[in-house]
This record gives structure tokens, C-alpha cells and sequence, in this order.
């Protein structure tokens, strides 16, 4: 199997409006953007600009100031990164695109949140969230695809990467078997989750049965197999076991695996890209 393709994109920050917001499961809620009012719809900083072909292809979302609720957008320096503005709180969080469409001629993208009360600025903004409001959507500054001779799917993610696990079954199409094992928590359906992977054979744990469970899950599945790629997302340090079995115990090569920590207990605003683990980060 060959590694991941990967396609390098314009990072361009897009000034958005909420248009709708859904209760999905749960502590899971779908909010879905369109371009504020009086955004030029074919300019490269509205929303049907925004490319993201990948399955875990993310935008960083610029919340407003939860102090005094003012949106400090940042832009494109020079050296092709995002500057923040020098005044003002300027919060950001990685989000996976959930989906992007045209309706009734007019571009959307749906972003899932998972709310958390308001421990986290990210958290309570989307709790709060309601049509109008505003906030700035920068990116996907790159995407990266399916792999080359893909003709298994295994899935192992909490609620964080459930939007990214979705994608995957419907970029992989019913063709190619799927298994998800999926930690939740009380407050979540199983139906939903059954519903958004699709033609996928899922598995549901339960958080509050204890850690360890998604580790214990892989072992239970063995090896992948030739042309098996198996895609892990969600808190840091319930995968940093399952990536260690794989490539440590069984020694699956790197190019059969995505592995990614979004969150890390008692860790603010993870880095998802740094290395799940530091001590074997290749």
C-alpha cells in the first residue's frame, strides 16, 4: 500500500455566519455556515472557494473574544502563515469539515462539535451558538487522500473523530468493508452513530466502562491485512497503546496506518500535529 497523497492547499481565511444549528446526539451538535451577508459568492474567500476532499480535512475556526464577544480575524503573512491581530484575544481550535454542498445555490459547510460545558472557549461558543453569529474559518491548508490499493477499513475513534471516521466510509465507498469501533458516552445514541458510518459493521463502547477499551479492541481484531489501513482518532492518550501494539508488537508498517490524537486529557488546545508519541514519533 502506498502512502496517503497529499495535495497542498490555499490557506485563505473566510469570514462566516452561522445559518443553522442541530442537536445531533447527545453532547454532539452540527452547526452549518454559510458566507455573511454581502460576500462576493465567487470570490477565493467565500465558502464555495473552500476545497476540502480529504476525510480528515480541517479548517482552524477564529472564535470571538469570549470576554467581550469581538471577532479578531487573523489573515495570510507574508511568510504564507496566519497572523493574529497584536490587540485582542484571538481563539482558535482545529475542526474536521463535516460536509460542504450547495443549497439552493447558496455554499454551506457543517462543522460537529463536541460540547464539553464551558471548560473550553470552543465548548461554550458552540453551546451558545445561534443563527448570525459570527466567526472567521481558515483553510484546509492541505488535504490528504486515500491510500493506493485500499481494500479494507478498520476505524478506531471517540466523538472527536467521529465527523473524520464518516467521511472515511462514504470517501471509501460500499465496495470496501468497513469495521468502527466507536467509544462514547452515555449521552450519545448508538443509533446515531450506527447512522453516520453508513454501510460500516460498528462496535460501541462505553466510555464510563473504563479506560483502555480501544486498545483492547484492536489487539481483539489481530493484524491488518494487505491492503487494510487502519485510521485511529481521538484522545491522545487512550492511542498512544493502540499505535505501539500496531507498529511496536506487530510491526504494521507506517503507511497502513493513520493515527492521531485531537485531545489529550488535562492538555488546552492539543497540537494534533505534533507525534501522538514522542518517544517513537516516526
Amino acid at each position: 500500500m502506498q502512502p496517503r497523497p497529499r495535495t497542498r492547499l490555499d490557506l485563505v481565511p473566510r469570514r462566516v455566519r452561522v445559518h443553522a444549528v442541530q442537536e445531533l446526539s447527545g453532547s454532539l451538535r452540527r452547526i452549518t455556515f454559510r458566507d455573511v451577508d454581502g460576500a462576493d459568492p465567487a470570490a477565493p474567500t467565500s465558502l464555495a472557494a473552500l476545497r476540502a476532499p480529504g476525510p480528515e480535512d480541517h479548517v482552524k475556526v477564529f472564535l470571538p473574544d469570549p470576554a467581550t464577544g469581538e471577532l479578531h480575524a487573523p489573515w495570510v503573512a507574508p511568510d504564507g502563515g496566519l497572523q493574529r491581530p497584536a490587540d485582542g484575544v484571538s481563539v482558535s481550535r482545529d475542526y474536521t469539515v463535516r460536509a460542504t454542498r450547495t443549497s439552493g445555490g447558496v455554499a454551506e459547510v457543517d462543522v460537529d462539535w463536541v460540547l464539553h460545558g464551558d471548560e473550553g472557549p470552543a465548548s461554550a461558543w458552540a453551546a451558545r451558538a445561534q443563527a448570525g453569529d459570527e466567526v472567521v474559518l481558515a483553510g484546509p491548508r492541505g488535504s490528504v487522500g486515500l491510500p493506493d490499493g485500499l481494500s479494507r477499513l478498520t476505524l478506531a475513534v471517540d466523538e472527536t473523530g467521529l465527523p473524520a471516521a464518516a467521511r472515511w466510509v462514504a470517501a471509501v465507498g460500499p465496495g470496501v468493508p468497513v469495521t468502527a469501533i466507536v467509544e462514547i458516552g452515555d449521552d450519545v445514541d448508538e443509533a446515531f452513530v450506527e447512522a453516520e458510518l453508513g454501510h460500516a459493521s460498528v462496535e460501541i463502547l462505553y466510555r464510563t466502562d473504563g479506560p483502555g477499551q480501544i486498545e483492547e479492541a484492536v489487539r481483539s481484531l489481530g493484524g491488518l491485512e494487505d491492503g487494510e489501513h487502519l485510521v485511529a482518532l481521538g484522545e491522545a492518550g487512550a492511542l498512544v497503546p493502540v499505535r505501539r501494539y500496531l507498529r511496536r508488537e506487530l510491526g504494521t508498517p507506517a503507511e497502513q496506518l493513520t493515527v492521531s490524537g485531537y485531545w489529550r486529557r488535562g492538555v488546552v488546545n492539543l497540537d494534533h500535529h505534533l507525534p501522538l508519541d514522542p518517544s517513537d514519533p516516526d
